[in-house]
């Protein structure tokens, strides 16, 4: 099986231009791809996590990458699957947001000896001149097409700005820019790129002519993975300063039934026959695939030992593992009354419960354990002795919990 034809089985591609010539390419080790990533933020999150993997994959099988630093289209914010305008940026908040995306992206890419690139949009678009642009590149596009395009209808009743309907522009310019200068003949992208990735092949097509190398790929789930980077307490990030590895651990831990083994397959380096056996797991099983999908990539985030770590603590929460390893909550004396605190300032010190009567319904419910034995009484209280070594597991429900201790 070539690499095409596994990423094809691991359900990663969802639609091609000039699928021989990519096949080609991508089995012989001839590709020279891209992937952009804006710098919105300063740390990659889990919604990037699929592009990397993929970036991983194709450089293992001899292909080219090119990590695209959007320090120029950063600059006008992609209006793809957005309902309203990105936040603008200054200079300086890019830049710092680029340098942290460069260190994380070394997890993944190996950059050494030529293997990879890594380069930066800015570097050809802030020095632009308008008109030049306009005469080079927009008698190239058609404004009714653009129009058509998905990126800009979901925007068009809320209103799109014209600083926006650029973007596209500038994106196809990017694989201009990345064709001439360094031969790059293939781009990737989610499938809410697809308008602006076909504007990138047509644009080269017409300035270069038909002979030009100019392919498109995208992602069956990338934009369904920017939707899995989201979780009700906010985004799960790459960084372990703002997602730590044990709760990196744990969202992985917890995605639902029927999305483990998809993600297994798109996103872990498990041979594919080892995956195969998988399909038939069921009840039990899919804990044990959860715990594989969420070791998996927890190394390849984190490191092995972190991972180990988090495993660990994970499987405390069950009565297995090694509790030191479990993220403590360091509660202060200032919760404590006549050397005692009750379990509904616990719940709202360690973060479980928003305020003391969310902390009530929760224990009366019967939603509260502490050291994995249910708890119903609200006057239930903890001196700092029950607090001091390993301290409490406190568990909300079935899959939040913190370790408390003094």
């Amino acid at each position: 099986m070539g690499i095409y034809e596994e990423l094809v089985a691991r359900g990663l591609i969802a639609q091609v231009t000039d699928e021989k010539e990519i096949k080609d390419l991508i089995n012989n080790g001839k590709a020279v791809f891209y992937i952009g990533f804006d710098p919105t933020a300063d740390s990659l999150h889990v919604g990037h996590f699929m592009a990397l993997c993929l970036m991983k994959r194709l450089q293992m099988a001899g292909n080219k990458p090119i990590a695209l630093l959007g320090g120029g289209t950063g600059m006008i914010g992609d209006p793809s699957g957005r309902s309203d305008m990105r936040k603008m940026l200054t200079k300086e908040d890019i830049q710092h947001n680029i340098d942290c995306f460069k260190e994380q992206m070394s997890r993944f890419i190996d950059f050494s000896d030529g293997k990879a690139m890594m380069v930066n949009n800015a570097d050809w678009l802030l020095d632009l001149n308008y008109v030049d642009l306009l005469r080079e590149v927009g008698a190239c596009f058609s404004v009714n097409d653009m129009l058509r395009a998905r990126c800009y209808v979901n925007r068009m009743e809320n209103g799109l700005s014209f600083l926006e309907f650029n973007y596209m522009i500038m994106q196809s310019y990017d694989f201009l820019e990345l064709y001439r200068k360094y031969g790059c003949n293939m781009q990737f992208g989610g499938d809410d790129q697809w308008s602006n990735m076909l504007g990138g092949t047509e644009l080269i097509r017409k300035k270069l002519g038909k002979d030009a190398y100019a392919m498109t790929i995208t992602l069956l789930l990338n934009s369904e993975g920017k939707k899995m980077g989201k979780t009700q307490s906010g985004a799960v990030w790459l960084d372990p300063k703002k997602t730590s590895p044990y709760d990196f651990y744990q969202y992985w831990r917890n995605v639902g039934d029927a999305d483990v083994l998809k993600c297994i397959r798109m996103l872990t380096f498990l041979p594919l026959e080892e995956i195969d056996r998988m399909d038939t797991w069921e009840g039990a099983q899919l804990n044990e695939a959860k715990d594989i999908l969420a070791y998996e990539l927890t190394k390849l985030v984190h490191g092995d030992e972190e991972a180990e770590k988090a495993r660990s603590a994970s499987k405390a929460m069950y009565g297995a593992g090694d509790a030191s390893q479990l993220e403590a909550v360091v509660i202060s004396d200032d919760n404590f009354r006549d050397g005692v605190v009750d379990l509904m300032q616990l719940l709202v010190a360690s973060g479980l419960c928003t305020t003391r009567s969310d902390a009530r319904r929760q224990i009366e419910q019967n939603g509260i354990s502490v050291n994995n034995e249910k708890v119903n009484d609200i006057k239930a209280s903890y001196t700092k002795e029950d607090l001091d070594g390993d301290g409490l597991i406190i568990k909300k429900g079935k899959k939040s919990y913190k370790k408390v201790t003094v």
